[in-house]
């Protein structure tokens, strides 16, 4: 099935991708950092408040699960921090974290401090405070926990030793080992000089001490640099044990692969948007098919990086537009009114990207939901 689209930049000829393949034993874990899906018709101010299409959200963890992923629930990708409150987090977390168990299903899940918001008399006190906070409700939901970046901290945190009392006293205080998440400033322009240093080398080391003093009560760590370099530098230095989680979203596919004495498993947003063709790609890895595992992920690597291009923050918006045209959900529209952060040429280039990766099952869908997204902005296709 072929349908050609007079997308603005020239026009794409839209193909019908691979339909999707049940999942394989995989030997990488790998978690799906997963969107939320708003509800549009909700009688609420859309930039103050985040309105949840429930069984919408709900069915889209679903259909990860039924791919092979665990979910990463209420991470950025689900705009914590950019629309999505910690209450609403938390309601999140409890309905994603029943549904894992009464399926058998993989899932972590965000706790932070983002319901305290940073100032100039938060003490490394309230930190503590506010992590623990979320821990207790997140771990009580039947969760693991993966621990966020704090931009709480990054304020209040005078050196080094400060992040060090907090991760310790916090992870001191879990009933099971924990993921941390070191998330860069491109994602996240409040964290930057996160672990005590902007340079991201000299942060490491502050970090893998962390690791090294805390390694029974860590699962692992997810660090989103978008550097090969400095992920593999880090890989190599982590405590038996401890493992390397890629947020890398635009070398995933050599980082999973490893070298062939270390690898990384993975906890990503981009799949999200190219799940089957990852469930694909990581059954080839589990089979030894070094070959179709390369050739699966290749194609999803120019869309990832689109994607994430920078202002990196601004990726979620490209992921909710795949869930809406593969039709995952029924709008294009999200919490905070961020649908509004790319341009209607980088949306053009999203479609063109992800035709081309074979991730479009239906043209003739895909083609009836773009048109009035591009309508809206001007342009017949």
């Amino acid at each position: 099935m072929t349908l050609t689209l007079n997308l603005p930049g020239g026009a794409v000829t839209l193909v019908a991708g691979p339909v999707p393949e049940p999942p394989q034993a995989w030997t990488r874990t790998a978690y799906a950092a997963t969107h939320v899906v708003a509800d549009p018709l909700a009688e609420c101010d859309p930039w103050l408040e985040a309105a949840i299409d429930w069984d919408r959200t709900l069915a889209f963890r679903e259909h990860l699960w039924s791919l092979g992923f665990g979910v990463a629930e209420a991470m950025d990708t689900a705009q914590r921090g950019m629309g999505l409150d910690w209450p609403t987090s938390l309601d999140l977390i409890q309905r994603s974290t029943a549904m894992a168990k009464t399926g058998g299903h993989l899932i972590a899940s965000g706790a932070g401090t983002d319901h305290l918001a940073p100032a100039p008399d938060v003490t490394i006190d309230d930190v503590i405070a506010a992590y623990e906070q979320q821990c207790e409700a997140v771990e009580a939901a039947g969760s693991r926990v993966i621990l966020m970046a704090s931009r709480a901290l990054a304020r209040a945190a005078a050196g080094p030793e400060d992040y060090a009392r907090v991760y310790e006293r916090v992870l001191s205080g879990l009933s099971q080992p924990a993921i941390l998440h070191w998330l860069g400033e491109m994602f996240d322009p409040a964290l930057e000089g996160y672990w005590g240093s902007a340079d991201h080398m000299v942060a490491m080391d502050t970090a893998l001490g962390v690791i090294t003093d805390n390694a029974t009560r860590i699962d692992g760590i997810k660090i989103s640099l978008l550097s090969e370099e400095k992920e593999i530098a880090m890989r190599a230095r982590l405590p038996e044990g401890v493992a390397m989680y890629t947020g890398d979203d635009f070398n995933y596919p050599s980082l999973i692969e490893g070298d062939g004495v270390r690898h990384s498993h993975a906890l990503l947003g981009i799949f999200d948007p190219i799940a089957p063709a990852a469930s694909r790609a990581l059954s080839r890895l589990a089979a030894g098919d070094l070959a179709s595992y390369r050739a699966a992920f290749a194609p999803t690597v120019p869309l990832s990086r689109h994607i994430f291009r920078a202002p990196t923050r601004f990726y979620k918006t490209g992921v909710v537009f795949m869930a809406y045209l593969n039709g995952h959900q029924d709008h294009f529209t999200m919490i905070g009114g961020q649908e509004s952060t790319r341009s209607t040429l980088h949306l053009a280039e999203i479609m063109r990207l992800a035709n081309a990766a074979g991730l479009f099952a239906d043209p003739d869908r895909v083609a009836a939901r773009a048109r009035p997204v591009f309508a809206a902005r001007g342009v017949a296709l």
